[in-house]
């Protein structure tokens, strides 16, 4: 079987969505008016007129975020070309789901018109879900916490391997195993990836650590400090060989029994103080504090939390 590419369209892959629809059979004489038409005759493809209130969202959207700036721009478009593209619906018996078109579907509603142009199609949950991320996808419309979590719907509410999520997108299993990953983050992590503030090649980088309020910590300093992903390696690298704040356990999972404990505690506390990897050594009341930086914007940040003034 052949794998199915993105570049197929919404068209085909709804197509193949009614073909699995078992006909009924033409001999029996009850079923007759319920026969489907002539191979050359693509009912699928007939455009009705459908008034805006009887469309509804589906719940199956894995686009949340629909930017009022864009919504405004497209409704200016429709308004003076009207919607060239038709929505792509399903028959709910009360109402009309939305499959494909929902940015159109709320556009219109700014502009108050009357009814849109629909083409309805025959699909169940999984299609409309599958259906909805490749729209979204082909035109870049999701942001990575919601393309994972459409993944993740695939995978667990359907039981779709990372291999048939993949084919069914046009998407490698590389790509959708990534994607997946992000779900890992801790949730305010996961709106900073959402909102753009942190890119998904930071988010791959706070990953590769092992506790979560390293994650946390990381995440602050990308921020605060505006750091690149390659600086962010070098972040985590150093979070990497500094001991984790519980247990007393590295991150590489040994046990720190070798030092004073009051000194690894001072460490632990220090290190949350100024958010960076602090080292004491201490030997019969003499030593050494070592506190790291990693860039002009680091040491300054560190200068200010003591009081001193960079002259």
């Amino acid at each position: 079987m052949t794998k199915p590419a993105l570049g197929r369209g919404l068209g085909a892959l709804l197509g193949n969505a009614q073909a699995k629809q078992s006909p009924a059979p033409q001999s029996d004489p009850q079923n007759v008016s319920f026969a489907p038409p002539p191979a050359s005759v693509d009912l699928r493809e007939r455009v009705l007129r459908v008034t805006l209130d009887r469309i509804r969202p589906s719940p199956l959207q894995p686009r949340k975020d629909f930017p009022p700036d864009a919504l405004q721009e497209l409704a200016a478009s429709i308004k003076e070309q009207g919607i060239v593209q038709p929505l792509i619906v399903r028959d709910r018996q009360t109402h009309y789901e939305l499959i494909a078109g929902e940015r159109r579907w709320r556009a219109a509603q700014l502009l108050n018109l009357a009814e849109v142009p629909v083409i309805v199609r025959e699909a169940d949950d999984r299609s409309v879900l599958e259906l909805a991320l490749i729209e979204n996808l082909q035109r870049e419309n999701l942001n990575p916490m919601e393309e994972a979590l459409g993944y993740s719907q695939l995978v667990e509410q359907f039981q779709l391997r990372q291999e048939d999520v993949a084919t069914k997108v046009g998407k490698s299993r590389v790509a959708v195993a990534n994607a997946l990953r992000l779900l890992k983050l801790a949730p305010e992590i996961q709106v900073y990836v959402r909102d753009g503030r942190l890119s998904v090649g930071h988010a791959k980088v706070i990953l590769s650590l092992i506790f979560p309020e390293q994650h946390k910590l990381a995440a602050e300093r990308i921020l605060k400090d505006g750091l690149t992903v390659r600086q962010t390696e070098e972040l985590v690298s150093h979070l990497h060989s500094q001991p984790a704040t519980a247990a007393g356990k590295s991150t590489h999972g040994a046990v720190t029994t070798n030092r004073d404990a009051h000194v690894v505690s001072l460490e632990g506390k220090l290190r949350e103080r100024f958010g960076t990897k602090v080292q004491i050594r201490y030997r019969q009341g003499k030593g050494a504090l070592e506190i790291k930086f990693f860039n002009d914007n680091d040491l300054e940040r560190i200068l200010s939390i003591v009081g001193v003034k960079a002259d």
